[in-house]
């Protein structure tokens, strides 16, 4: 085996996991903060060491790789019930298989003298550009996957959604709505819409956008409908979940709350369910 350095396949791996977990948050719409990212991917980042272990069984390199999968999945999303957590760490698999695939059909293609497997994991004596070049690649094709998905959204099932905010929690019907595509464009994250009374602001002073964060830690972004045009003021929640009625199944999400209307029902975008 070709020389390796500790601590470029401690910071590769880093970098990796690091990506991995945030890929799997965007394709599943689900709050991941990047402390606890960082921290998943420094942990995740120990199990690289078996690399430079004998070479085991297939078996044996197998059980490491589900078990590290495992360990970083808890680590970064935390505590779920089982099903939530079995959901996180399958898309977690599945974006590891299309990363590990292309960095192996890459490997198995040029044979570069700065690339090595052992005991399903690689190192790579890499240039920070080629590395965020590769990466950016990969996490194109990961988007590309998520938008074919949002092809496939059903909008006629039942929801209830729960907002929590400054320790507040409100839980109305919620309602999947093609209609409501409103993205944040400073963060890029979905904006789902609460009715401005459900947390009891009968009246915000839209006009005042520094009173408005200073006050209630909103700001306000633009919205466009089919009849008129404008602002509307958005926040970040502490949680919101999305419970399916039929099935029970819940779902948090990572978005933004605008608060609009006077309706008694929250809308979503159906495409950040799965």
């Amino acid at each position: 085996m070709k020389t390796i350095y500790l601590d470029v396949l401690i910071v590769l791996n880093i970098y990796v996991n690091f990506f991995l977990l945030k890929a799997t948050a965007k394709f599943t719409h689900t709050l991941l903060k990047t402390s606890r990212c960082i921290f998943a991917s420094v942990t995740g980042s120990l199990f690289s060491l078996t690399i430079i272990l004998p070479s085991g069984s297939f078996l044996l390199s197998l059980i490491i790789k589900l078990t590290a999968a495992a360990v970083i999945t808890f680590t970064a999303f935390g505590k779920r019930d089982i099903r939530g957590f079995l959901r996180l760490l399958l898309y977690f698999y599945i974006i590891n298989f299309i990363f590990a695939g292309a960095v192996l059909l890459l490997y198995m293609i040029f044979k570069p003298s700065f690339m090595a497997f052992n005991n399903s994991y690689f190192y790579v004596d890499f240039s920070l550009l080629s590395l965020v070049v590769f990466t950016a690649a990969a996490y194109g094709v990961i988007y590309l996957m998520r938008c074919f998905m949002d092809k496939k959204t059903d909008c006629s099932k039942k929801y209830r959604v729960s907002v929590t905010y400054r320790g507040k929690t409100v839980t109305l019907d919620g309602i999947a709505d093609t209609g409501n595509n409103l993205t944040d464009v400073f963060t890029g994250r979905p904006v789902v819409i609460c009715p401005q009374s459900a947390f009891g602001f009968e009246s915000l002073p839209l006009k005042e956008p520094e009173l408005l964060y200073s006050e209630y830690g909103f700001r306000l972004i633009p919205y466009s409908t089919i009849s008129e045009s404008g602002l509307i003021p958005v926040f970040e929640p502490q949680s919101l979940i999305i419970t399916e009625t039929e099935s029970g199944i819940s779902q948090s999400k990572d978005v933004l709350v605008g608060l609009a209307g006077r309706d008694t029902k929250i809308i979503f975008d159906p495409k950040i369910l799965l």
